[in-house]
């Protein structure tokens, strides 16, 4: 049985989707998991971002175990819990007041691509590819899933993604915008290292600031908490981190920042 597994170093909390000989496709407890590690990483001062990714070098995440669709799939009620299960995952991952950051590697299809979306970024290896095949299953794509997929991309290219069910590769993916970055395998781990360091090494309160008027974007009309996220600006510039930002420009350094 896979796992999520949870650690956190420098900064970043990394959740690993685990069960590499399914190419990491997301079983129900898998999915149920994610909300209490996201609560793990928003309690945890020392973390900055959280970094999604999958175990090993072939899949960031199949999708879900349809191994487990005649037992968690079936019947309305079991259908129903399962689809929470997933919707609730990746609304705490899209909803955390940290930035996160999908590290992706090879297959991203059908639930994995979702979580990977529900991510603020998503970097890749340029050998990535995405797929929703929900149409080639007989499965009903949740409306919040299609919402939030809309919210991202774009009513044209979710239709596309939806309705085809077919195989995008890495460089149509960054066109399209379902990536931020693609880079060869010679040099994807370092460049996607230096990247999340960058994201680790910046204000903790401006990055809160921006997530929360992204999600005031992206949220629904009476979702919206734009008071909120003028809050969350208003903090930084009565913050010794504001004060640090300063200094270190004049002083020609890098600044140390403390999240207060």
């Amino acid at each position: 049985m896979g796992s999520v597994r949870y650690s956190s170093e420098n900064g970043i909390a990394t959740l690993v989707i685990d069960q590499p000989d399914r190419l990491n496709a997301m079983t129900y407890e898998m999915w149920a998991s994610l909300e209490g590690l996201v609560a793990r990483a928003e309690a945890d001062a020392s973390v900055r971002a959280i970094l999604v990714t999958g175990e090993g070098g072939r899949a960031f995440c199949a999708g879900a175990d349809i191994s487990q669709f005649g037992s968690q799939r079936d019947g309305e009620d079991a259908t129903r819990a399962y689809d929470q299960a997933y919707l609730s995952g990746c609304a705490a991952i899209a909803k955390a007041s940290k930035p996160s950051v999908a590290v992706i590697r090879g297959v991203c299809f059908g639930g994995g691509f979702g979580l990977a979306m529900s991510c603020d970024l998503r970097l890749a290896r340029s050998d990535a590819r995405f797929c929703v095949p929900a149409a080639r299953l007989g499965l009903g794509y949740a409306y919040e899933g299609v919402r939030a997929l809309f919210g991202k991309l774009g009513a044209g290219p979710v239709a596309d993604l939806l309705l085809s069910a077919r195989i995008i590769a890495g460089e149509e993916a960054l066109r399209l915008g379902i990536v931020n970055a693609l880079w060869g395998a010679d040099s994807f781990e370092q460049e996607a290292q230096a990247y999340l360091g960058r994201i680790a090494a910046n204000a903790p309160l401006t990055l809160r600031a921006v997530k929360q008027t992204l999600n005031a974007l992206l949220a629904g009309e009476q979702e919206r908490d734009i008071d909120a996220a003028d809050r969350a600006i208003a903090a930084c510039f009565t913050s010794a981190d504001y004060k640090e930002g300063q200094r270190a420009f004049r002083e020609k350094r890098e600044p140390a920042f403390i999240g207060e």
